[in-house]
């Protein structure tokens, strides 16, 4: 597209003649790849699609940088990226590209792990990025390795699994090993994704949720306690616990 050869064209000079982009390396710019892509997260969490084709458009200017760089370095460039990417999705989808019946979702996900291991992957849990928030790690291996027939019959056996390792970390607890509290709230923290992925729920949306939810809450404690000239350190837990009660009523 000329829209898309005109943005290269337009990265390329500003790669040349800005003093601030001429001094950028892959490593200086994973801090802004990061941003953008938690900024098109919050877009997309807002509904909002004005802001969505903004954050997009960052988003791709990081990806058109990273390309410029190697092709300096002689890599690759974005012609070569496109080209790839282009190669895998079609090999990867042989009941689209190809003649490969294919019954239900799950069935796709059974043959791309396949697939990949044709490729010459090693594990089925190869390609996990270690750097993936905990969260979602946890997540994208226990997805995987169901993909594969590791995995739960049935939801009702992860809610067993969770209150097993919950009356493990309450264990651990009653004896204050610290070492072993990790190792039980890891293996907890662990089948409760479980049940995240069974119920079809992102976990690290879930929590996202949560957490802004809490936010805003205690915001409005702060907020109704400034109200009365007061300070929270001069205000009672069960006075703050009131107005988070009432906070619940007044705001969605």
């Amino acid at each position: 597209m000329k829209e898309f050869d005109r943005l290269v064209e337009i990265m390329e000079m500003v790669r040349k003649d800005c003093p601030w982009d001429k001094k950028q390396t892959h490593l200086s710019l994973m801090q802004y790849l990061l941003e953008e892509t938690y900024e098109v997260i919050e877009s997309i969490e807002e509904k909002n699609d004005e802001n969505l084709k903004e954050e997009l458009g960052d988003l791709l200017i990081q990806i058109i940088f990273h390309c410029i760089i190697a092709n300096e370095r002689k890599k690759f460039d974005i012609k070569e990226v496109m080209t790839s990417i282009s190669d895998k999705l079609t090999r990867r989808h042989p009941h689209v590209f190809d003649n490969l019946k294919v019954s239900d979702e799950s069935e796709v996900l059974h043959n791309w792990e396949k697939i990949k291991l044709s490729e010459g992957k090693t594990s089925t849990l190869q390609g996990v990025p270690k750097s993936l928030p905990a969260l979602l790690k946890a997540s994208r291996i226990q997805s995987k390795a169901s993909r594969v027939g590791f995995d739960w019959k049935e939801y009702k056996d992860v809610f067993k699994k969770v209150e097993e390792e919950l009356q493990e970390l309450t264990n651990a607890a009653e004896i204050n090993n610290k070492d072993k509290i990790e190792e039980e709230l890891g293996d907890f923290l662990f089948s409760v994704v479980n049940i995240s992925r069974f119920l079809h729920i992102n976990p690290e949306d879930a929590l996202r949720r949560t957490i802004n939810k809490f936010v805003k809450r205690f915001t409005f404690i702060e907020q109704e306690i400034s109200k009365q000239g007061k300070k929270l350190e001069d205000v009672s837990l069960e006075e703050m616990d009131k107005i988070w009660e009432q906070s619940k009523d007044l705001l969605s």
